[in-house]
């Protein structure tokens, strides 16, 4: 059973990631001081998408819909977050590779290619759709059907194994 206080720590660490990669997409393009700064942000802002992937699927694990066996209602409920994050991962770290290859061959000229600004206004529109995907499933999360028995656990349970 998830207890308030650690919800609430969960919650808090995740926002917290979620707010310095908003940070980070807003403001890395502006350092054109050293291409090592940018790199560094992009290394933290990549790890924390991984570490809020794997903090979604820690507390799919720690619900009991999980131990109960219904994995597949868990996942199909989040598909949506799931995909979302995995492709917004893939799509920052392609467009962190891209830009410091850029940056780091011409560092002191502004170079901005046709493909990296397409990248980037992709990459950008699936931050918002990951943004959004992620704060909903952090916060359905917190519902307390999902972390014990419940009449609704046991219909979906049934309705499952028809």
């Amino acid at each position: 059973m998830l207890q308030i206080s650690s919800y609430s720590l969960v919650l808090s660490v995740q926002f917290i990631i979620l707010i310095f990669d908003l940070l980070a997409n807003s403001f890395a393009e502006l350092l054109l001081i050293e291409p090592v700064v940018p790199l560094i942000i992009f290394i933290i802002q990549d790890i924390g998408i991984l570490f809020n992937i794997i903090i979604i699927f820690l507390m799919f694990f720690n619900t009991f819909v999980f131990q109960a066996g219904l994995v597949k209602l868990l996942i199909h409920r989040f598909t949506g977050t799931i995909i979302i994050s995995g492709i917004y991962f893939f799509l920052s770290v392609s467009f962190h590779v891209w830009i410091q290859n850029l940056r780091w061959r011409n560092r002191h000229k502004f170079v901005w290619t046709n493909g990296l600004q397409v990248l980037f206004v992709f990459q950008r529109f699936v931050a918002m759709l990951y943004y959004y995907s992620y704060k909903r499933t952090t916060l359905c999360l917190g519902d307390p059907r999902l972390y014990e028995d419940s009449e609704w656990l046991r219909n979906e349970f049934f309705r499952v194994r028809k």
